[in-house]
């Protein structure tokens, strides 16, 4: 027998145990911190200066290398987030369906 047209059944089931929400706190905090350096770069106006140098060296130029190890910095906060939160989602994956 069809069933009914107004009822809606899922097209995929739902997994055992307890949803896992899909945006958390640290993957926000991983996109914001993946985001700085993005923001820092695009906004020239910002270091689009000569002054001060630091030996010899323009600002211009200086600020942007200074962020090639704080852009990596950022990654790195951005890649533990993450990892940490992936770990947390599959232990909660895993407390669901032992139920």
């Amino acid at each position: 027998m069809p069933s009914d047209p107004d009822t809606v059944e899922p097209v995929m089931p739902e997994p055992p145990g307890d949803r896992v929400p899909a945006v958390t706190p640290a993957r926000v905090l991983a996109g914001l911190a993946l985001l700085v350096p993005i923001v820092a770069m695009l906004w020239v106006s910002s270091y689009d200066k000569t002054d001060p140098g630091v030996g010899g060296v323009p600002f211009f130029y200086w600020y942007q290398l200074l962020w090639v190890p704080v852009s990596a910095v950022f990654t790195v906060a951005a890649y533990l987030l993450i990892n940490r939160d992936e770990k947390a989602r599959k232990a909660a994956r895993k407390a669901g369906g032992a139920r």
